[in-house]
């Protein structure tokens, strides 16, 4: 199988849970690089927060922000943007909020709450490196929303929420966990399904040649579209089950170890 490049998730796939880029991920994205094998990431996070990745990994392709809800150069400027509908972004809010989970709102390079003391801020503080705004009420920002976020650490309430939101929203947006705390709401073209093809299309490289990696339940729909899966190790089984091979995890380099068995000695 031919591979021309490799998209990969962020969180839990490209960092360590300590949110770290090791030595060794930086030096197999290099070799990518020398091979002239494309590389280029995608996250539920938003592009800003995926800016300390650009210069270690001599990124210079696209940033898929957002699960591809906003896509940019590395510098930030935009490429595609898809914002919810207003209208779907404060359906999706009052939902988020009659369930009683803490909601924060992503609009333009901004993130927004209102409630400073909720136990997950400093945690994205240190993933995003950006300081939220903290705001009165959401209005004005729903109005150009690319991603509205419910946050509970009940995870199992938390995934009968996305079930129920995914149904109740249907084609109007896409609900969907970037991670077991944090329920995200987008554009329903901002989804790694849709995200995968639109990045590889701006690279220039067909999905057949396309290797991708992760380790959440919304990197499934990136395994389906493209010619090579890799699950991480820390993956759930039933990501693990989706993917065609199962690396390490990321806290044993796991990323490494896929590009170089199965990409750069393959």
């Amino acid at each position: 199988m031919k591979i021309s490049a490799l998209i990969s998730d962020v969180d839990g796939t490209l960092m360590t849970h300590d949110k770290v880029l090791t030595t060794r991920t930086c030096e197999a994205v290099a070799a990518l690089h020398a091979r002239g094998i494309g590389f280029a990431a995608i996250s539920g996070r938003p592009p800003r927060g995926m800016r300390m990745l650009v210069e270690p990994l001599a990124l210079t392709n696209p940033l898929g922000g957002f699960n591809g809800g906003q896509i940019t150069n590395p510098d930030l400027s935009p490429l595609e943007e898809h914002a919810l509908a207003p209208e779907t972004a404060h359906r999706a809010y009052d939902m988020l909020r009659g369930y009683g989970l803490d909601v924060w709102v992503f609009s333009g390079q901004d993130w927004l709450l209102t409630n400073l003391d909720d136990s997950h801020v400093a945690g994205e503080i240190r993933t995003v490196h950006y300081q939220p705004l903290v705001v009165r009420d959401f209005d004005g920002a729903l109005e150009s929303a690319f991603k509205i976020v419910g946050i509970s650490a009940d995870h199992e309430y938390l995934a009968r929420c996305e079930a129920e939101m995914q149904a109740a929203l249907g084609e109007a947006a896409s609900a969907s966990r970037s991670q077991s705390f944090y329920l995200d709401i987008t554009h329903p073209q901002a989804n790694k399904a849709v995200g995968v093809q639109r990045l590889a299309a701006l690279m220039g490289v067909p999905m057949a040649e396309v290797a991708v990696i992760g380790d959440g339940h919304n990197d499934l729909g990136m395994f389906a579209q493209s010619g090579l899966s890799i699950a991480m190790g820390n993956a759930p089984a039933d990501v693990k089950e989706k993917a065609r091979f199962v690396t390490a995890s990321n806290d044993q380099d796991g990323l490494a170890e896929a590009i170089q068995k199965h990409i750069l000695d393959a």
